[in-house]
C-alpha cells in the first residue's frame, strides 16, 4: 500500500509538471440534471423538463480510466444526484474499487434513502442556507429545512459516527444571518460547515446567458452593505476559533468572501486563489460532457471517447499548459477553487 501511495504521488507530480493527466484523484459526477429545489442562486431547476442522467454503462466505462489514473474520490453532485433512480447502482459499481463516495445533496430525500446512503456513501454534504424560515425561502420549497433535519437525524440514529458536513453560499439574502447559520449547523449535528460566495457572473449552474445586472443584484451584496458584511465575518471568525474544526475555511479565506464582494465595486482585486483543479479533478455532467472544472468549457463527451482520451487530447493538454489561474478572468471570479497537493490522500 505504501508503494502504491508513493507511485500515485509521483504520478500526480508528473501531471503538474507535464500538463498531461497521469493521475486523477478526484472525479465530480452529476448523475442527474434536474433538481428538487428552486434555489435563488441557481438555474439548474429551470431545465428540469430536459432530463439527462448518467447510466450504469457510463460508470462501467469510466472505471477503466479511474483504475488507470488512481481515482480516490468521486463526488456526486448535480442537480440532485438522488433523483437518479439508479443512483445506488452507480455507487455499487464504484465501491469495489477503493473509491470513496461523497454525496452533495439538498437533503430533501435523505430520510427516504438513509439505509442505502449509509451502505454506499462515505460522506454526506448538505446545502444549508439559514434557519428554517430562511432556508425554505432561499430554496423556494416548503418544508425543505424540516425534511433535511429529519433525514440527518435518522442518519445519525442509524450510524452516529457517519460523516455529515454542510456547504453554504453566502449572499445578499443570508449574509446577516451568517453567524446563526453556523449555530444552526451545530444544532443539526453537522460536523463541519464550509462557506463560499455566490457566483453571479459565470455560465455555470445551467445559465444559458450570464445574468443581467438586476438579477445579479438580487444576490450581490451591495456596496453600502459591505460594512455589515465585515462585521458578520468577524463574528464567524470568533465562533470558528471557539469551535476548532467546525468552520472549514481559515480566517483568511473567510475574509476573502468579503474581498470577493468588495471587488465588484473596485475596492480591492478579486482574491487570489491557488487552484490546480484542472490538473487533479474533472467534472462529468449528466449528459456525459467532460469539463476541467465547473466554470470552464467542455473538452469532450464520455459517450464519444474514453475519459482518459478526453483528458489527454492535445487541446486539453494545451488548455492546462496555457491556463494561468492568477490571470484568467474566469478563475479570478471563481467561487469554488481546489488546490490539492500531490501527497494528499482522499480515502
Amino acid at each position: 500500500m505504501q508503494i502504491k501511495n508513493l507511485y500515485h504521488t509521483l504520478q500526480r507530480t508528473r501531471t503538474l509538471e507535464t500538463d498531461r493527466i497521469h493521475a486523477l484523484p478526484i472525479a465530480i459526477l452529476m448523475p442527474h440534471s434536474a433538481c428538487n429545489c428552486r434555489c435563488v442562486m441557481c438555474d439548474i431547476w429551470k431545465d428540469n423538463k430536459n432530463l439527462k442522467q448518467l447510466t450504469e454503462a457510463d460508470i462501467s466505462d469510466l472505471l477503466s480510466t479511474f483504475k488507470k489514473l488512481g481515482t480516490q474520490q468521486v463526488l456526486m453532485s448535480g442537480g440532485e444526484a438522488l433523483l437518479n433512480p439508479n443512483f445506488f447502482k452507480l455507487c455499487e459499481l464504484l465501491k469495489p474499487h477503493n473509491i470513496s463516495i461523497v454525496l452533495l445533496t439538498t437533503g430533501l430525500s435523505v430520510r427516504k434513502h438513509a439505509y442505502d446512503i449509509i451502505k454506499y456513501v462515505d460522506e454526506l454534504i448538505v446545502s444549508l442556507d439559514g434557519d428554517e424560515q430562511l432556508h425554505d425561502q432561499i430554496r423556494n420549497i416548503p418544508n425543505a429545512f424540516r425534511k433535511m433535519k429529519e433525514g440527518l437525524a435518522f442518519i445519525k440514529f442509524l450510524k452516529p459516527d457517519f460523516k455529515i458536513t454542510a456547504r453554504t453560499v453566502i449572499h445578499r439574502m443570508n449574509y446577516q444571518k451568517w453567524p446563526d447559520i453556523v449555530q444552526t449547523a451545530r444544532s443539526l449535528g453537522i460536523q463541519q460547515i464550509s462557506f463560499l460566495p455566490a457566483d453571479v457572473s459565470s455560465h455555470a449552474f445551467n445559465r444559458q446567458m450570464a445574468w443581467e445586472t438586476p438579477r445579479q443584484n438580487e444576490l450581490l451584496i451591495q456596496e453600502n452593505e459591505l460594512q455589515e458584511l465585515i462585521k458578520m465575518v468577524n463574528k464567524v471568525v470568533i465562533i470558528s476559533r471557539r469551535h476548532p474544526g467546525l468552520v472549514a475555511e481559515s480566517d483568511e479565506k473567510l475574509y476573502n468572501i468579503y474581498r470577493y464582494y468588495a471587488a465588484f465595486y473596485g475596492l480591492n482585486p478579486f482574491p487570489f486563489k491557488k487552484c490546480n483543479a484542472p490538473w487533479v479533478s474533472t467534472v462529468i455532467e449528466a449528459d456525459g460532457s467532460v469539463k476541467p472544472c465547473f466554470f470552464h468549457e467542455s473538452m469532450g463527451n464520455i459517450r464519444d471517447k474514453s475519459l482518459n482520451e478526453i483528458l489527454n487530447t492535445p487541446e486539453a493538454i494545451a488548455f492546462r499548459k496555457l491556463l494561468k489561474t492568477g490571470q484568467n478572468d474566469t478563475c479570478a471570479r471563481c467561487v469554488c477553487s481546489l488546490n490539492l497537493p500531490p501527497s494528499t490522500r482522499l480515502n
